[in-house]
């Protein structure tokens, strides 16, 4: 996983502590823990997190990006997100599938 830097970039005049735990911590620590979970696993985590919490800004977006780099597939975001509406509700989930549709679409 590439270097995350955008909490210094966006936050880090404002918060330089919260960017440093945002980039160092969450990104470059956690996110770095792949003999414990995959990549892959990950992002099919964060995005049903994302979703049963109805955020669908730029950090849904970011991470249906970073899910299909980890080797998520189209078919397994839909499985997911079909799975997870159940759980987190029929409109997150359509605000979801918008999202994966507009990420996995594009090349």
């Amino acid at each position: 996983m590439e270097k995350q830097t955008a909490g210094r970039t966006r936050l880090g005049g404002f918060a330089p502590k919260f960017a440093e735990l945002n980039d160092d911590v969450l990104f470059g620590e956690a996110w770095a823990r792949e003999d414990k979970l995959s990549l892959h696993d990950q992002s099919m985590i964060t995005v049903t997190i994302l979703m049963t919490k109805g955020i669908f800004d730029s950090s849904m977006k970011t991470h249906l990006v970073n899910a299909k780099k980890n080797g998520v597939t189209k078919e397994e975001m839909a499985e997911l997100l079909i799975h997870a509406a159940f759980y987190a509700g029929w409109p997150n989930a359509w605000a979801a599938f918008n999202l994966a549709k507009e990420v996995y679409e594009a090349e």
